[in-house]
């Protein structure tokens, strides 16, 4: 009898060592996926490089691995989310409206997708090499300018925004990091992008050649909010890059990571909750993490939050709009 409960005692002992090691219970992982695939963006953006770290840093901490695949951005992302074909993703808060509304890019409303936390801004802004003579926007009238790909936020909203300036450039499409090389090669005139700072593309093309940064003015500004009031003013500081001489106003659009409404809330909660409990580690691999807080829920105003999320910020004390608790 005594043997048994020795054997009883290691045994509740040896079950505690594994939950205090492992903070997502078994039983917690009903319906859980043994792999999970996150849409990130092209080579030489900020999805790219950001969502290999979240990817890798929460796949370990809620035990699940968690693949990054590569996509065109945060359109294909919403598209991808939709259909099931990936489960997790990332996208800006503009190409996210139009999907939801079916409006724009949009030919129809993707409504099974839901936010789940914070990334960061992604301010739009310019380079051009410096012996291009390019220092503002109204000089690419006439110029080749890359955008990044078509179903990216740049390769989105850049169209418009030159619609709306009444700039006539001929607009190339391809991976971020094709585009600088093209601008260094002389194949493109300027590289305009959207991403979080520093642009890993940007800061490539700078280290080996002269280059001008520069973003709108602010009657510029006046016009691209008139036209995408989802737009927010911001500022690039001269800091992000080495050779940048000054303060360049832009303007930028939030991103959030998504999930279908059908994964597990269970799954979702853990999800944020090691997002938030290792925003150091986090920060760590990219500089635009700094931004991937819980007060900036509130750079969602339409998107429902996944049920886990939503579980989530309320324990946490972050308030979420009654319209934002849908289903």
């Amino acid at each position: 009898m005594v043997s048994i409960l020795k054997t009883l005692a290691v045994a509740v002992v040896a079950t505690a060592s594994i939950a205090v090691c492992n903070p997502v219970l078994a039983q917690d992982k009903a319906g859980w996926p043994k792999t999970l695939t996150l849409g990130t963006a092209s080579v030489g953006g900020t999805y790219f490089i950001y969502g290999q770290v979240w990817a890798t840093l929460v796949g370990e901490k809620i035990g699940t691995p968690i693949n990054t695949q590569q996509t065109q951005g945060p359109n294909q992302n919403i598209i991808l989310v939709q259909q099931k074909n990936i489960d997790l993703g990332m996208t800006t808060m503009g190409v996210a409206l139009q999907a939801w509304e079916g409006k724009g890019w949009a030919k129809e409303k993707y409504s099974d997708i839901r936010a789940l936390f914070p990334m960061y801004d992604t301010p739009f802004h310019f380079v051009a090499l410096k012996r291009s003579g390019i220092k503002s926007v109204k000089d690419l009238n006439g110029k080749n300018v890359g955008v990044g790909p078509k179903a990216g936020t740049p390769g989105t909203y850049f169209p418009i925004m030159f619609d709306a300036l009444g700039i006539k450039a001929t607009i190339r499409n391809g991976q971020a990091s094709d585009m600088s090389s093209q601008v260094a090669d002389g194949l493109l005139d300027s590289f305009a992008f959207a991403a979080g700072l520093p642009i890993a593309a940007f800061s490539e093309l700078e280290a080996t050649n002269e280059v001008t940064f520069f973003g709108f003015t602010d009657d510029e500004i006046k016009k691209l909010q008139a036209a995408a009031p989802e737009l927010s003013e911001t500022v690039i500081p001269k800091a992000t890059y080495k050779t940048m001489t000054q303060d360049d106003k832009t303007v930028g659009v939030y991103n959030f990571a998504i999930a279908h409404k059908d994964l597990p809330a269970s799954l979702t909660y853990e999800i944020v909750k090691a997002i938030h409990a290792n925003h150091g580690e986090l920060v760590k691999g990219h500089a635009a993490a700094k931004e991937t807080l819980p007060e900036n829920v509130s750079k969602n105003t339409f998107l429902p939050f996944h049920a886990g999320a939503a579980r989530y910020y309320k324990e946490a004390g972050v308030n979420i709009p009654e319209k934002l608790l849908a289903n």
